[in-house]
């Protein structure tokens, strides 16, 4: 993509004291609607003496408590008679979303059109930046329903001039492939992967497609995952990451990181265990606040709000595209990380151990794990399941040695009680749709936690 290809390019070439100013603007205008119109911030504010008049910068917000999904959820029916985050009145509300509730109750969240309209100048931003154009024509395999992501993706296309196929799903008939020739596809890394596959066995070459560009969103991924994928498919596969919340970032061709359209969304990076705000280039959770244009509206608004996905902020100078809008980490989900011996690891840290390339010979890249209890007190035992295109011809040695490499390397606590024989890793070869998870509804938990706490 040449330089100078944006969606909006007032805004996001911003030099990052002009983009600091209008960032500033909006959120004193935020702060102030939010105690015109949301009966939940009117109340935080009281409760917490702040007096919303003092918050003039974003850097205020760090004096701030952090609100969690939790808060959402307990000033929603049935907890209170009212929607108490709802900031407009009901005959703006243009539409109900909610969360999928794999964390507990679904939150509800209400868009008035200009939400919706802010949703889409995001994904906008950041579908330019991958070098989509009004030629472009999009397969959406994200749910159409009351999470936001494939409509959001829909009403981007529209302001691009792209054309969108809006099947919902990744396993559509490869006849829309031939038919139509679209020259992308939206999913997450696995829906792909079986895609390519099934297409493999129909006999269709991804070479013989109109795709040309691919766009991985849903969940986290590992840079492993992410470039067999791009392998398989011969071409490039960009990053976004979104959320009913707010929070649509996207990765540009550059590949360094993904942007975040802080004129949009402000955000911070916060350490649970250090209550406290962290710098650039530590890890945290990311923590974000709407930002409302003067003059407008929202349904819901979010001020600190903890996302429970943990990130780095890896840049704020100006990225090689020319946008000024810093860039974060691809986003973890901190639900789905386990900790042992003092060091942390997530369900990517798997996924990039599952994915070293002489292992794809033998296995397809599904796998799931857990974590339990050893035989003796202070025993820490993971267990891989692995699916494999033959188990009995699967290099098991290599495969087992390449994981426990990778896993190991940036693990330098388990690493000792590895060797130690106090962390031990077992494995289980499967073959073809042999993982737990085929038998069971919704998104597969790869790495589960069974210990006695």
């Amino acid at each position: 993509m040449p330089v100078g290809s944006y969606f909006s390019p007032e805004v996001e070439t911003l030099n990052r004291s002009d983009l600091d100013a209008l960032i500033d603007e909006r959120v004193r205008y935020t702060v102030h609607y939010a105690v015109e119109h949301s009966p939940f911030y009117r109340h935080w504010f009281k409760e917490n003496n702040i007096n919303p008049a003092e918050l003039r910068e974003h850097e205020d917000l760090l004096n701030l408590p952090i609100i969690s999904g939790r808060a959402i959820r307990e000033h929603q029916p049935p907890i209170t008679k009212e929607f108490e985050f709802l900031s407009t009145d009901w005959n703006n509300v243009f539409s109900i979303q909610e969360t999928s509730g794999t964390s507990g109750t679904p939150k509800g969240f209400f868009l008035t059109w200009d939400d919706w309209k802010r949703y889409a100048e995001k994904y906008a931003r950041s579908f330019v930046s991958q070098g989509f154009s009004e030629k472009d024509r999009i397969v959406v395999c994200a749910s159409y329903g009351m999470n936001v992501g494939a409509n959001t993706m829909t009403i981007a296309a529209r302001k691009i001039g792209m054309g969108i196929i809006p099947i919902g799903k990744c396993t559509f008939e490869s006849r829309i492939l031939k038919s139509y020739k679209p020259t992308a596809i939206v999913g997450s890394v696995f829906k792909l992967l079986r895609l390519v596959r099934r297409l493999s066995a129909e006999g269709l070459k991804t070479s013989d497609t109109s795709i040309d560009k691919l766009v991985a969103g849903g969940e986290s991924f590992a840079a492993e995952s992410r470039a067999y994928l791009a392998e398989l498919w011969g071409v490039p596969v960009y990053n976004t990451y979104g959320s009913t919340e707010g929070t649509m970032c996207g990765e540009c061709t550059q590949l360094s990181g993904l942007h975040v359209p802080e004129d949009l969304v402000h955000l911070d990076v916060y350490d649970p265990q250090m209550k406290s705000f962290v710098k650039d280039g530590e890890c945290g959770r990311g923590v974000l606040t709407t930002l409302l244009p003067v003059g407008g509206k929202s349904g819901m608004l979010l001020i600190n709000y903890d996302t429970e996905d943990t990130t780095v902020v890896l840049s704020r100078e100006q990225c090689g595209c020319g946008r000024t809008h810093m860039r974060i980490v691809n986003p973890e989900r901190e639900a789905e990380t386990i900790w042992a011996f003092g060091n942390p690891f997530n369900r990517t840290d798997i996924e990039a151990a599952v994915f070293q390339a002489e292992s794809m010979a033998h296995i397809t890249g599904e796998y799931e794990a857990s974590v339990s209890d050893g035989d003796v007190p202070e025993k820490v035992v993971l267990r891989v399941n692995l699916e494999c295109f033959d188990p009995a011809r699967v290099d098991r040695i290599l495969v087992e040695d390449r994981f426990v490499s990778r896993f190991l390397k940036y693990k330098s606590l388990i690493a000792e009680h590895y060797y130690e024989g106090s962390f031990q890793i077992e494995f289980n070869f499967t073959g073809p749709r042999g993982l737990d998870f085929y038998t069971m509804k919704g998104r597969p938990k790869r790495l589960v936690d069974r210990r006695m706490h």
